[in-house]
């Protein structure tokens, strides 16, 4: 059975029938060429797969393509600025050393970028939670977790009641 779904990536629009048994992850990967998502555990373990659905992290490879019709997605390829440049969390990654075989990369950069585009304050085991669906082989996680923390350095947090986002008010008012 096929249905007929709309949708975005990375800001481009699709309009497509898909068989209702396919994954998203399939969809991405062997119908529309978006290849930085990876196919790793297959059951929504390893976040590999992940993309940003509406801005909210999911794998891809337990999220049926059927339910993206209306939803904004967005995969690796669309995290760097239209000219290349890399964005913050990307350029963190890098710095910080927390890429090297590049297999869950893509994952996580996706994860700690709707961290950095929440607006909320996270507490370095508040980060670590985040980041824990995500299983890295080669790293030791300390780099990832340097990064995902250096991305968040400097963001305007706009939860009113956290004590970050008073510090950061009162730090404008000073300013002023």
């Amino acid at each position: 059975m096929f249905k007929r779904i709309s949708f975005t990536v990375n800001g481009k629009s699709y309009t497509l029938e898909v068989d209702v048994r396919m994954s998203l992850l399939e969809l991405l990967r062997n119908q529309l060429g978006y290849t930085g998502a990876k196919q790793g555990c297959s059951v929504g373990e390893c976040g590999a797969c992940s993309v940003l659905i509406d801005g909210t992290p999911y794998d891809s490879c337990i999220y049926l393509a059927v339910w993206a019709d209306g939803k904004a997605i967005t995969t690796i390829e669309g995290v760097a600025a239209k000219n290349g440049e890399l964005s913050k969390v990307q350029k963190a990654f890098v710095e910080e050393g927390a890429v090297q075989c590049g297999f869950c990369t893509p994952g996580l950069i996706l994860t700690t970028t709707a961290m950095t585009e929440s607006g909320k304050d996270y507490t370095r085991e508040e980060v670590k939670r985040e980041l824990s669906g995500h299983l890295c082989r080669c790293t030791g996680y300390q780099n990832i977790l340097k990064a995902a923390e250096k991305s968040l350095e400097g963001h305007i947090c706009t939860c009113v009641d956290s004590p970050h986002y008073k510090q950061q008010q009162e730090q404008l008012k000073e300013r002023q």
